[in-house]
């Protein structure tokens, strides 16, 4: 529902009609954005985000929030053609991933439409979206982005055709491709389509990627170039694609990184290598916009799950140095952490407060993993020459800097405010941090308070966490640690709950069917967390999605890094043979497990599973 004390106007919104733009006195635009998603003008929200951004750098703006496609394409005509180009996302999410279960499956619904109705957006909806623009629009620039656009930068595997895929750009024909966080980019595009550039003669921007003829390749400014296996290669030869993502990924995580020059048909994509991570003061100004923080009017008096979920939340920071090998959030946002000043994050907190239906509880005072708040290297002249994918796997960086004052700090001004009762952190934590215990005793000191604080203070029933697995040979595969500190968490999770007469649950995440685990491993974790006392809720089969380590493994079937071979389920048969375990407490499955444990010569599991019989 849309409500606020603040009285709106629809011209508070950036317009989505002809008719908004006449309100607004404007009589043509700049730029015009088609987005996946419905319109929210929050600041989780990209479409939001750039629209503003683009606000504030002096352009007229306009939104197209989920394009009709199958009609006479009005929706792609309505606003007539804008003076300096076309942006378009699929959305906050994969159009491909919100569309299909792991199983292949078409969702039941989409958290980020009215109503959570499928079918608002294509399968492909960059491609979809951007095909349309070049046919009706021929001679404007399409500027590309999103998560879609950041994942398909170069050569991917694709789950959903099980084929290679060749770089985004190549299928949608746009004139430059934003991969990441877009603010960085964007900003300095439109400063040099302000000195009179055509997009097409802007070749040299950090964080961007472009389609040339292989004879027209501009000259490197950076200092270091690696060309990959062309896309026809890595056809022939999935060793060269594997070879190629460990370069990506190696780059992706270096602060001065290489250009990456892959020849595809007879072009060649030049991937500039990404900005320096975001200053505080940078993220503030993103942070900061004239948000209404609403959806858009014409959704009045329907509900987007995705807004609901959020609309109480608080992002602290972005990035993530976890590394773990099936997540997408370092290949888009980096695993440099970017956070924002306590001043902003506080004034963001007073403006949720005021809105009407806000009762005094946040939701989540987080981010892609809650607890790395300015974190980072002690001495960044040690990160300038790592290119490592993960600060904290296989183990915690002598270099990082892990001390939780920070946090706690900005834990305790929130509470403070009197409009606030409760903040709860619904992101994810990094356990592996909280436990962690070096030479700094101040950050160890800091490491134990927050995790007291952080069960007392801020759970809301339930602290959910990601072990991922058990088997420490597929935890190694994930990146993730050893399922031994999972113990330690549980442990000090209860103790702290009976120490201070808590109510309050654990709920770990699992993951089945991910590269390196086998059926056996997954016997032997429904064994563990019955010992734990566990019925899992929070599994899921592994979904492969484009640009990360697991993705890899399963197209290729060997780890990019050491180009050894790893089993991994592929068939639905197999993929339910492990899936089957996460239910063992399920009558109907006790058949079929005790089967797969027969055959597997563990009549051990199925007395600890079945001691009755």
């Amino acid at each position: 529902m849309i409500s606020n004390k603040t009285t709106y106007r629809l011209t508070d919104w950036l317009p989505t009609t002809k008719k908004e733009m006449e309100l607004r006195g404007w009589d043509y635009l700049d730029a015009i954005i088609f987005s996946g998603d419905a319109y929210i003008d929050h600041p989780s929200f990209g479409a939001a985000v750039i629209g503003r951004l683009l606000e504030r750098e002096g352009l007229r703006v306009a939104i197209v929030p989920q394009p009709n496609w199958r009609d006479d394409l009005r929706d792609f005509r309505k606003l007539g053609v804008p003076r300096l180009f076309f942006g378009v996302s699929a959305g906050v999410m994969d159009s491909m991933i919100n569309h299909y279960t792991a199983n292949k499956r078409l969702r039941s619904n989409d958290a980020y439409t009215a109503d959570g109705k499928t079918g608002m957006r294509p399968d492909r909806a960059t491609i979809v979206y951007c095909n349309i623009l070049k046919k009706l629009f021929p001679e404007v620039p399409i500027v590309l982005g999103g998560i879609e656009g950041s994942l398909r930068r170069i050569t991917h595997y694709d789950y959903w055709d099980d084929k290679l895929h060749k770089s985004i750009l190549m299928d949608t024909g746009a004139d430059i491709l934003v991969y990441g966080m877009g603010e960085l980019p964007l900003r300095q595009i439109v400063s040099e389509l302000k000195t009179g550039k055509k997009i097409g003669e802007i070749t040299d921007i950090p964080q961007t990627a472009i389609a040339r003829p292989k004879n027209a390749i501009p000259l490197n400014p950076f200092e270091e170039e690696i060309r990959l296996y062309s896309h026809e290669e890595c056809l022939k030869d999935k060793i060269k694609q594997a070879k190629n993502f460990r370069i990506v990924e190696e780059q992706s995580n270096r602060i001065h990184a290489a250009r990456i020059l892959q020849d595809v048909n007879d072009a060649t994509i030049v991937v500039n290598p990404p900005f320096p991570p975001m200053s505080e003061k940078e993220i503030d100004a993103s942070f900061d916009l004239p948000y209404t923080r609403l959806p858009h009017p014409k959704y009045k008096d329907k509900h987007i799950p995705a807004y609901e979920m959020i609309k109480f939340s608080v992002n602290t920071h972005r990035g993530c140095f976890g590394g773990c090998a099936f997540c997408t959030i370092s290949a888009h946002q980096g695993k440099f952490i970017a956070s924002r000043s306590k001043k902003s994050i506080l004034e963001e907190v007073k403006k949720i407060s005021s809105m009407p239906d806000f009762k005094g509880y946040l939701s989540d005072l987080g981010g892609p993993s809650a607890n790395m708040y300015r974190m980072a290297g002690k001495d960044l002249s040690v990160c300038e020459k790592c290119k490592k994918p993960s600060c904290i796997f296989p183990r915690i960086c002598p270099n990082l800097n892990t001390d939780h004052s920070d946090l706690l700090d900005i834990y305790h001004a929130v509470d403070e405010m009197p409009e606030i009762k409760k903040s709860f952190i619904g992101s994810g934590i990094r356990y592996d941090l909280l436990l962690h215990r070096g030479k700094d005793e101040k950050a160890n000191a800091a490491a134990e308070k927050y995790t007291v604080e952080l069960i007392r203070n801020h759970v809301s029933g339930r602290l959910k966490v990601a072990p991922e697995h058990t088997s420490d040979k597929t935890l190694n595969i994930m990146r993730k640690p050893s399922f031994e500190q999972f113990f330690r968490l549980n442990k000090i999770f209860d103790d702290t709950n009976k120490k201070y007469h808590l109510n309050q649950q654990l709920i770990p995440y699992f993951i089945s069917s991910h590269p390196g685990c086998t059926e056996e491993d997954m016997a032997e974790l429904a064994v563990i967390t019955k010992n734990l006392n566990f019925k899992l809720e929070q599994v899921q089969d592994f979904t492969p999605s484009p640009m990360t380590l697991a993705t890899e493994i399963y197209y290729t079937g060997v780890h990019p890094y050491t180009l050894e071979p790893i089993y991994t389920a592929k068939t639905k048969e197999e993929k339910n043979a492990q899936r089957q375990f996460f239910f063992w407490h399920d009558p109907q499955y006790k058949k079929a497990i005790i089967r797969e444990l027969k055959k597997m010569n563990r009549s051990d599991l199925i007395q600890k599973l079945y001691p009755k019989g």
